[in-house]
Order: C-alpha cells, then structure tokens, then sequence
C-alpha cells in the first residue's frame, strides 16, 4: 500500500514520546509566553502592526513574483539598506525565511570541490545547506576554533565555516573571534547564522558579529532572520557586495521563491527603526534571561547559562519534557520542549526565551510555577 510505512514510523515516534501536534492558538492567549521568540516583545507593537499594515495598503498583500521578476519592490531595497547599515555590513539580500537565507548562503559559496566545516550544533537550516551544497562537508566538535582549523588544515582550495552565533537550544554563544581567526588562517570564509543574535547582542543589538568586531570584513557573511526580535518575517544574507551580487546571481532560493510579502517587509523595516530609537530593549532582553537563570538554578533546577536570550532547563527524559511543558501550560504559562531529533546531543528540556517587555512579577510568576511542575 502506498505510504504504508508512514503508520510504522508514527508508531515508532508514538513509543518514543516523539510526537509532534500542531496547536493552533487564538489572537488572544490568556498564557504567559515564555516559548515564542519574540525576544524584544515587538510582534504585536503598534508601531510595527501599523507598519505592516501600511505596506499591504500600498504595496498589496503579496510580492506578486520572484525577486528578480516582480517580487523587489522599493520598500525591499529600503529595509535591506538600513538593516545591512545596522549590523555594519556592506550590503544585505532580504529572502522569504530565515531558512531559506540560510539555505542560499551556504549552497552559493560551497561550489563543487569546496570543503564546508560545519559545527556539531548547528541549526536544522544550516544542515540542510550543507547537505544541499556540492562542497564536501565534514562536522566539528561544537564551538571549538581549533577544530575547525584542523579540518581546514586538511583541504586545499576553496572552503567555508559555518556556525550558529547564538544556539538554539541551549543559547551558548559561538567564539566568533576564534573562528574568524582559524578561518583566515586558511583563506576560508565563515559564515554565521545570527537569528538569535540580532536585536540582542551588539551595540543596541547590532548583532553577535557586530560585537565580536567582524561585522562588514570580507571574509564574512552573516545570515538574519526577521521573525524573531524584529517580530516579523523573513530572512536576510549580510555581507560583501561581491558576494550578494553572487547571491543573486546564483541562490536558488532567491531565484526561484516568491519575494516577502510586504507586510513582511514593512514591519520588519519598522523593528529596525524602533530598536535604533529604543537601543535599550536589547540589554533589557539580556537581563530578563540572566534573571530566569538566576532564579531557576537558585530553585534547584539545572539550567544552562544564557549567552543572549534563551534559557534552556534540562528534562530528565523526552517524556518527562513534554509532560513537564503541558503542566505548565495548564498552569498558564507557555514554554517551549525540545526532544531528539530537535536537540544534537540527545538531551530533553523546556526552552525558555527571554522577552524584553517581561515584567519582575512575571518573571517570578514563570519560575514558580516552572518549579511547582517539575518531574
């Protein structure tokens, strides 16, 4: 029968507590959210809900094409200039998703025979890349510069580094510096993924490249995406002009998908504008997670040290997370489960993502009740 191995699989994931249900929320949610990655509270600002409202009353409720036939309109050039400014880059190409930002860097600057050193914990988007790619790919030991240097060591011609800024799962940090050092020993270029970085870290949340000091070299190339502290959608490749006009040229997820909805484009462009104005929101978003850690390791849970704005508190299995996540939802309180495959080293927890606009009674509020429905 066709498909007839779908239902061994879904018995498989079942016997594992490995299943996965879509959960559809109402505008109105009477939960506290500690699971969406809204880390500077933007999503629902007036300034960007009108934003993209303005956009769609000009520009209409979708691109219309692809990027290089209809889908650029004045607004795309507009937000790629100011954001590429923002983080210190001399150029940026704005993309439908994060993902697909993701997936355009990675398979354009990994041509046939090239090496791709990729770290242990990246993201899914950088995994699927690098499987999408023709270069070679060879995994290194998480967040360590001298591994990369070490497979980069064993390759002539052309290559490329790639790693997450900030990891989704724990919220570490990358040794941008060390990594953008190993790299130029070897003429590699590195290529970061700094989703949970932007509006966070940095200069007024400029960025974890902009922090480490490599933003605009030309030898990096940063992905964005819209969708987290810009509380909108989309994506975004930073980095030389040379290689955006590559990008162009030669991204398939650029030349093939659909541009970002205006909207999209609107509100993103209006996040930007506001945390220029309001620069504080990111150390705000930084202390809300450094306060989480606190309180969770002082309540006798084992929480992992925030680098930027997710906290991460381990589950003693898959089953124990997810049945631990759906107390707390009952409790009122929304928190994110992470459980193999979504995690690199196996181990379940909650992910707890730190919002600027969390206030000191919710912050305990969350902690407590975190707490009171422990395993």
């Amino acid at each position: 029968m066709a498909f007839g191995w779908i239902d061994e699989q879904a018995e498989l994931r079942a016997r594992a507590g490995l299943v996965r249900t879509l959960r559809p929320r109402p505008a109105e949610s009477p939960l506290l959210d500690l699971a969406s990655n809204d880390y500077l509270g933007l999503a629902r600002h007036p300034e960007i809900t009108e934003g993209a409202a303005r956009a769609a009353r000009t520009w209409g409720g979708g691109s219309t094409g692809s990027r290089l036939v209809t889908g650029t309109t004045e607004l795309h050039a507009e937000l790629e200039r100011e954001l590429a400014g923002f983080c210190g880059f001399e150029a940026a190409l704005v993309f439908s998703s994060g993902y697909a930002a993701n997936l355009a860097a990675v398979t354009a600057l990994a041509p046939h025979g090239s090496l791709i050193v990729s770290d242990a914990g990246n993201h899914a988007s950088l995994i699927d890349g690098c499987r999408l790619a023709r270069g070679t790919t060879q995994v290194v030991a998480h967040a360590e510069p001298d591994a990369v240097r070490k497979a980069l060591a064993t390759h002539e011609g052309t290559a490329i580094a790639v790693s997450d800024t900030v990891f989704s799962v724990d919220g570490d940090a990358a040794p941008l510096t060390g990594l953008a050092e190993a790299c130029r020993e070897h003429g590699a270029g590195l290529v970061v993924d700094d989703a949970h970085g932007l509006g966070v870290l940095g200069d007024g949340g400029r960025g974890a490249p902009h922090a480490a000091g490599i933003a605009g070299a030309g030898d990096v190339v940063a992905t964005v995406t819209l969708s987290k502290s810009l509380g909108s959608q989309g994506g975004a490749v930073l980095g030389p002009a040379r290689v955006v006009d590559h990008l162009v040229n030669a991204a398939r997820t650029f030349i093939f998908d659909t541009g970002l909805a205006p909207a999209a484009a609107g509100a993103a462009l209006s996040a930007l504008r506001l945390l220029c104005r309001e620069p504080e929101r990111a150390a705000r978003a930084r202390a809300v997670a450094g306060e989480l850690h606190a309180r969770l390791t002082a309540a006798g849970l084992e929480a992992v040290r925030p680098d930027a704005a997710v906290v991460s508190v381990r589950a003693p299995s898959p089953e124990d997370a997810v049945n631990w996540a759906a107390r707390c939802r009952a409790a009122g309180l929304a928190v994110g489960c992470f459980r193999p495959p979504s995690v690199p080293d196996g181990i379940s927890r909650l992910r707890l993502t730190a919002r600027a606009d969390l206030t000191g009674q919710q912050i305990e509020r969350a902690v407590r009740l975190i707490g009171e429905t422990r395993p």
